[in-house]
């Protein structure tokens, strides 16, 4: 029996997600709160990190009838990796990690390079935990779904800036856990949305150059680790990579408005 298809999906989805998120979010702080085992504690912070796919499945049904969630998953990642796209967006993002580590480690006098991490196995582990609780359980929603639904209706810049705008603010609860308070809570969030939507334009760039889906995973990824690899106050690392993604996003723009403007 054919579903009826949903009205309004994409707000059902982002309402979706915005529900999972915070409801996990204070299942988290109260765990914490009760002194449960960093076990679960863990396991509740990957499954919040997915609540936009565990959204989008949920929803699935209605917003595509007719399609099998595998063969949309699939498609997702079906088209042929290009090694000069994955390669440019790698070598961006090791750049603006390089570079903050540089200026931190000049403007604050910090013998040797300013990582958090100097050995390889530890290195490795925090870039899977990062992986799993951040790009694998994002993009299929916002990117591999909501972006590009965006782009049938606006063109790749508002459709990114939309994405940017939801994306961004669905993190909301991290904000209040950072323990920033007054002025400095401000600048985390101004500078928190700035790198977002700096990002979003980004994202989308590439993945319009290469529908894959492992294009904005990548970028993702290095986004978020990039803020855990670099020692040092995270304002000021804020400050830093933040302000080079929205460098970078202009750059991109002006480079190639075709791809991004209309």
């Amino acid at each position: 029996m054919m579903r009826q298809v949903l009205k309004k999906p994409l707000k059902r989805f982002v309402v979706l997600s915005y529900i999972i998120f915070f409801v996990l979010f204070l299942a988290i702080g109260l765990s914490m709160l009760l002194g449960a085992p960093e076990s679960i504690i863990f396991t509740l912070q990957v499954i919040a990190a997915w609540s936009s796919t565990f959204s989008f499945i949920f929803l699935f049904r209605r917003i595509y009838p007719g399609i099998r969630l595998t063969d949309f998953i699939k498609q997702q990642f079906a088209p042929r990796l290009r090694f000069s796209v994955l390669s440019i967006i790698v070598l961006i993002q090791v750049g603006i990690i390089a570079v903050t580590a540089l200026l931190i480690t000049m403007n604050t006098g910090i013998q040797g390079p300013a990582f958090s991490y100097t050995g390889l196995g530890i290195m490795v582990l925090a870039f899977l935990d990062n992986l799993v609780r951040g790009p694998l359980g994002e993009e299929l929603g916002w990117r591999g779904y909501a972006l590009n639904e965006l782009q049938k209706k606006y063109s790749p810049l508002k459709s990114a800036l939309i994405v940017g705008v939801l994306w961004g603010f669905w993190h909301t609860p991290l904000w209040f856990a950072t323990g920033y308070t007054g002025m400095e809570l401000i600048t985390y969030i101004l500078l928190f949305m700035i790198g977002i939507l700096s990002f979003s334009i980004i994202v989308t760039l590439f993945y319009n150059l290469n529908k894959n889906l492992i294009i904005p995973i990548v970028i993702h990824q290095l986004f978020n680790f990039s803020l855990v690899m670099v020692k040092g106050d995270l304002l000021n690392i804020l400050g830093y990579v933040m302000l080079s993604y929205l460098v970078v996003a202009i750059l991109l723009i002006c480079i190639n408005p075709k791809k991004i403007l209309y």
